[in-house]
């Protein structure tokens, strides 16, 4: 079993972290929300007083953070991370993040003599508790193999996606697919209440027509056809809406910079933008479909 540091336990983290102790590992956990860490500590996990102690006298070091500034705050600098680990630890950036910040933590990492991959989620926070991600992982060969037994401890489906900031780009292009196809379903419900079709009805017809797709048959954005949907719960979220804009901006900023088009991506993110400015502040991000319903 290995020791491992894990910088960041919250929503998703802590989930994560309590599936590592599960496991048998031992855990070591650091967050800035003393109840995020104490939850931890209460499964069997041991408390950091800070990032560089999380990540000294261990062999892997997990992170889970908000954004690509924080990542380089974390690893980089004279008090970051990888000047307090020791030499050949293996670090697994979970968090979802820009590919340019990724790949110039990673050729940090490489530069100190260590093993890095970027292996962003997709799962959301029940997949986290129930230990069934998918980690899109970014590296080299031999850091992937080494990661990919503690990120079997966290998740179902482990999938290389080549070199560094590689799991970066697969999940922000797939999170781009989930907008897009969300707002989708959500204006086709909308224009099925005016039409007169029941909500049921048109789930039963769609989910097994050529219209179905994921959005639809596990996340459905109205109550009643799919149980476990956050629709059944106040849109509480499950995936928020502000996370979901920031993975459409991460999207169209790596647009504008490898140059390619992705007018749908674009629409997706200013409907996002209006929808986290209003109503969808603190709701999950299928919650749309309410703003659609008014627009």
């Amino acid at each position: 079993m290995a020791r491992i540091g894990f910088i960041g336990v919250g929503n998703m983290g802590g989930p994560m972290a309590r599936n590592l102790l599960k496991a048998g590992h031992s855990v070591k956990v650091f967050d800035l929300s003393e109840k995020a860490v104490a939850d931890c500590v209460s499964e069997g996990a041991s408390a950091a007083p800070s990032a560089a102690e999380a990540a000294s006298n261990v062999g892997v070091v997990v992170t889970m953070l908000p954004k690509g500034d924080h990542v380089r705050a974390v690893y980089l600098g004279d008090q970051g991370i990888l000047s307090a680990a020791d030499q050949g630890t293996l670090f697994i950036d979970c968090s979802t993040i820009d590919v340019s910040t990724s790949r110039e933590v990673e050729k940090a990492a490489a530069a100190a003599g260590m093993s890095m991959v970027d292996a962003p989620v997709s799962g959301g926070v029940g997949g986290a508790a129930a230990g069934t991600l998918t980690f899109m992982v970014g590296g080299n060969s031999g850091a992937f193999e080494a990661a990919k037994p503690i990120l079997e401890a966290m998740g179902k489906n482990i999938v290389h996606t080549g070199g560094p900031g590689n799991g970066q780009a697969a999940k922000i292009c797939n999170n781009m697919i989930l907008g897009i196809s969300m707002i989708g379903v959500c204006e086709a419900f909308v224009l099925a209440e005016k039409l007169g079709l029941e909500h049921q009805t048109m789930f039963d017809i769609v989910s097994t027509a050529s219209g179905q797709c994921w959005s639809l048959t596990s996340y459905c954005p109205v109550p009643g056809p799919v149980p476990t949907s956050p629709a059944n719960n106040g849109y509480k979220p499950g995936f928020s809406a502000e996370n979901m804009l920031k993975d459409l901006h991460l999207s169209q900023d790596a647009a504008g910079d490898f140059g390619a088009s992705t007018k749908l991506g674009r629409a997706a993110m200013d409907l996002y933008e209006a929808y986290v400015g209003g109503e969808g502040q603190a709701a999950d991000f299928s919650g749309i479909v309410n703003m659609i319903r008014k627009s």
